[in-house]
């Protein structure tokens, strides 16, 4: 029985939609009109990002230009979507509905790229129960950065689902001193999220001794070596105290990222090690004192920013991460966003988008 290509995509239940390389969308088809009301005719010939359907994702970035457009770069690439991704697109209407979307590139009879197909689905229904997780988790991640003119905290998290597995914590545990948690739990999606929500918990029970960020890690491996029983299931974490009176920085770590130091224009690496946290029990966590003053820089950071790999497959690592916040000028730059640090990374990346979460936090003493 021979059904022509067309036929068969118009029988999808997911729209589909087709561009040349310079994402000209050549096909429309009949279920991508019936989810965005955008009919074929006014569809073909125009560009996906000649603000038609204005994709954004869950962290609210516009997809419509190069670095964040996941369809541009898996032609770029040659990569296709490995897991759905969700974002956003308008209707012809005007409503704004949420999409589980996969794109792949398209080769011609020579294997070369031509231009790239897009898949996606009305996730409005399913969303609904995810948004009501988003805002929950999103409520526990407050972390009421401090109005205190001595300091200031610069926060980014950039979920690599709707909901994820890291997470912050910014406490001001007297008037001169703050403890700062920053967390990254084994893997992520609804199961990590869960996960945090725990996280939560025990920082709230530990929180009189996060002043001691060594005894506040021990104890919370404790407890969550104790839930997670036969099941491998782990979190990572740094927990730093700065006291503004003394200007000195406490730190201790549980397996995370060293956290980079800039002390005027110099770089120190702190080299801190520590396992994870559930683990093992009883384990111990050192603390390192170091001075901390005005001009000076702390940048804390879960692995999303590091375990990225090109399209050489040549990971990124802290070296390469330092060499995207030189060339920015970071830390001297005060024009620099973490956001725009991400969107470096993302570059760096083969992949249509990073492929865990992220997190970064800032601490400058002013």
């Amino acid at each position: 029985m021979d059904i022509a290509a067309e036929t068969i995509l118009n029988s999808l239940r997911d729209g589909v939609y087709v561009t040349n390389r310079n994402r000209e969308i050549v096909y429309w088809s009949k279920s991508a009109e019936k989810i965005t009301g955008w009919s074929a005719e006014e569809i073909r010939g125009k560009g996906c990002f000649d603000g038609i359907l204005c994709h954004v994702d869950n962290a609210g970035h516009s997809l419509c230009g190069k670095a964040f457009c996941p369809l541009h770069r898996s032609i770029q690439t040659g990569e296709m979507s490995n897991v759905p991704i969700i974002l956003f697109a308008n209707t012809k209407d005007g409503r704004r509905i949420p999409m589980h979307v996969t794109v792949a590139p398209v080769y011609d009879e020579h294997g070369e790229i031509i231009g790239g197909v897009e898949c996606f689905r009305d996730l409005s229904e399913t969303y609904k129960d995810l948004q009501h997780a988003k805002d929950i988790q999103k409520s526990i991640l407050q972390a009421n950065a401090p109005q205190d003119s001595r300091i200031q905290f610069r926060i980014h998290y950039t979920p690599f689902d709707v909901i994820g597995g890291d997470f912050y914590r910014i406490h001001q545990i007297d008037k001169d001193t703050y403890g700062v948690l920053v967390a990254d739990v084994m893997g992520h999606g609804v199961a990590a999220a869960l996960y945090t929500m725990h996280l939560h918990s025990l920082t709230d029970r530990y929180l009189e001794l996060m002043r001691h960020p060594e005894v506040f890690l021990f104890f919370m491996n404790e407890s969550l070596n104790a839930l997670s029983g036969d099941n491998i299931s782990f979190a990572v974490a740094m927990c730093a105290v700065i006291d503004l009176k003394e200007q000195t920085l406490h730190i201790s770590s549980a397996g995370m990222p060293y956290p980079l130091l800039f002390i005027k224009e110099e770089l120190k690496i702190l080299k801190l090690t520590g396992l994870a946290l559930g683990m093992f029990e009883s384990s111990k966590y050192d603390v390192i004192k170091l001075p901390f003053h005005r001009d000076d820089k702390l940048l804390i950071y879960t692995d999303g920013a590091t375990e990225i790999n090109n399209f050489n497959n040549e990971e990124l690592g802290m070296e390469g991460l330092l060499e995207i916040l030189k060339k920015r000028g970071y830390p001297n730059n005060p024009q620099i966003s973490l956001e725009t640090v991400e969107k470096d990374l993302l570059e760096y990346s083969n992949n249509i988008h990073l492929q865990d979460d992220l997190t970064m936090l800032e601490i400058s003493m002013l």
